[in-house]
């Protein structure tokens, strides 16, 4: 276990981020630190992609006085107990897990163990050590075999497609009773389809710009027939950001038409999203304008465990914190490219 690293600032406010070197956690320590949190930030620099551009993600952030770096695994027992209770943090936003659809076929162990676990040892840190708000990152594919769309966050969700679907509807489930038995205020937010500067190599994103600046052809599923609800990672940090000021409240009221708020806990299941679905080919478009060269595409059929379309209900999100931006996909694809080629020295 790699020491933690510190540098000292004086702050109103104290944030921990669980997967802090990831791809959104990365971005939301950013604009915290920016409006002048102390961030906390722990990650397991798992070998799932590349270490070193995790690594450089905290390297990032440890230029800034305010954040302290921890690397380890969140489910190692008492763990997150130990770094709740000596930071006292007033906000917990937890980000870490396994992600990915197929892998979670390959590898379902790893699920269980971040996932599930890892949340379990947030969850009991909270319980010791409440703070004002505990706030969860959740998914789009909890919905599932759901048709009825646009996804609202009144809709069940009880057919999770893949695996890792279902660990995160798990730790919805869970989260839930721990509101309801210790009363911790906890937003669950499920993000549509992330993307943007310092994104996972994994995603479609980096795969499909890595691939047609090698000259290689990108596989395109379901013969390209899909829709996504692609959300500007900027977006997505405001929507979070915003979210930290609105704590889920018990209340013994029936929530208002189309709130998620439960009666019974403070708790709260909240989109993310852009609410516009694009189609996939648009989205190889946006990417081939962006990079100025044509995508040899390869069409292949649906990948075990994948939907064919996601699209975000986000009248809730509206009304509790206000509209959200919503980055154009043509100028959300073109900054990415942009990091990717100063990133890379294309």
């Amino acid at each position: 276990m790699v020491a933690p690293q510190s540098r000292e600032a004086d702050v109103a406010r104290k944030a921990l981020v669980t997967g802090s070197a990831g791809f959104i956690g990365y971005h939301l320590c950013q604009r915290l630190l920016a409006e002048g949190f102390a961030v906390t930030g722990i990650d397991s620099m798992s070998a799932y992609y590349d270490v070193t551009l995790k690594q450089r993600r905290h390297q990032m952030l440890l230029q800034h006085p305010g954040f302290t770096a921890h690397e380890g695994r969140i489910e190692e027992p008492g763990r997150m107990a130990d770094l709740v209770s000596a930071g006292a943090p007033d906000v917990i936003v937890h980000l870490a897990a396994q992600a990915g659809v197929r892998y979670s076929i390959d590898a379902p162990r790893s699920y269980v163990e971040s996932n599930v676990i890892g949340t379990f040892e947030v969850l009991e840190a909270a319980r010791a050590h409440p703070p004002a708000h505990l706030l969860i990152a959740s998914t789009s594919s909890a919905y599932g075999a759901n048709t009825a769309m646009p996804y609202a966050e009144t809709h069940k969700a009880d057919t999770q497609m893949s695996f890792y679907a279902a660990t995160k509807k798990a730790t919805e489930a869970m989260a839930h009773s721990y509101a309801h038995l210790y009363d911790i205020p906890t937003s669950m937010f499920r993000f549509f389809t992330v993307y943007g500067p310092w994104g996972r190599p994994d995603m479609a994103l980096f795969k499909f710009t890595r691939a047609i600046l090698q000259g290689e052809p990108i596989d395109v599923y379901n013969h390209g027939d899909m829709m996504r609800d692609f959300t500007y990672v900027d977006d997505l940090v405001t929507g979070i950001r915003r979210l930290i000021d609105v704590p889920p409240v018990r209340s013994d009221e029936a929530p208002a038409p189309g709130d998620s708020l439960s009666q019974v806990a403070p708790f709260r299941v909240v989109n993310i999203g852009n609410g516009a679905p694009v189609r996939l080919l648009d989205f190889v478009e946006a990417i081939e304008a962006a990079l100025g060269q044509v995508a040899e595409k390869n069409f292949l059929p649906m990948q075990p465990g994948d939907v064919p379309a996601t699209w975000a209900e986000t009248a809730l999100m509206d009304r509790l914190v206000g509209p959200l931006p919503k980055t154009d996909i043509r100028d959300g694809v073109a900054r990415f490219v942009a990091w990717y080629r100063d990133y890379h020295g294309v």
